[in-house]
């Protein structure tokens, strides 16, 4: 090891220097782990709940009447083809579901929270796409070219809603953001 004074304060300097960019980064992690923990936050509790309490209830509700309408045809149709079975059962699932998730949507518009039961995030899950598979059977009924379109753009419908959603609750806009430290 050199005694070197001026190797020794490069030394020091360099030291320094990586401490000092070392806490830069820690701080900056901190600050982007609060900014994730602060729209966490945000999206759990408050006017943000509340909002998913009511789409949710337009969603369940949306899906029982286009069930109900499209169902109709098929309670007085003589005879029923493969797709109009499917989506027939499938609206059968759907339909109770959906009901008993708008009862649980009330009560949680009244107590401004969540249920945390992971049956009725299961039944979500089935009700829901029970409901799509008996449009897409109705409408693949009345023409397949009806059915593949509605798939398609039902899925690509769903991409539109998350990039939007996101978009609008992210909290800081892309083109504010700080690409580069500096």
């Amino acid at each position: 090891m050199r005694d070197d004074p001026e190797h020794e304060r490069t030394r020091r300097i360099a030291k320094e220097e990586a401490r000092r960019t070392a806490e830069e980064a820690r701080a900056r992690a901190d600050r982007e782990r609060s900014k994730a923990e602060a729209l966490t936050g945000e999206m759990l509790t408050g006017e943000m709940k509340e909002e998913v309490i009511r789409q949710l209830g337009l969603i369940y509700g949306g899906l029982i009447l286009i069930g109900v309408y499209m169902v109709q045809p098929f309670l007085v149709a003589p005879s029923l083809d493969a797709s109009a079975k499917v989506s027939v059962i499938a609206f059968a699932v759907a339909i109770p579901l959906l009901a008993a998730l708008v009862m649980v949507n009330r009560q949680e518009a009244f107590r401004r929270r969540r249920t945390t039961s992971i049956t009725v995030n299961v039944a979500h899950a089935i009700a829901q796409s029970a409901a799509f598979v008996g449009i897409v059977a109705g409408f693949w009924h009345i023409t397949w070219i009806g059915g593949v379109t509605f798939l398609a753009v039902g899925l690509i419908a769903v991409f539109v809603h998350s990039a939007g959603f996101w978009r609008v609750e992210e909290p800081t806009p892309w083109w504010q953001r700080r690409w580069w430290t500096g």
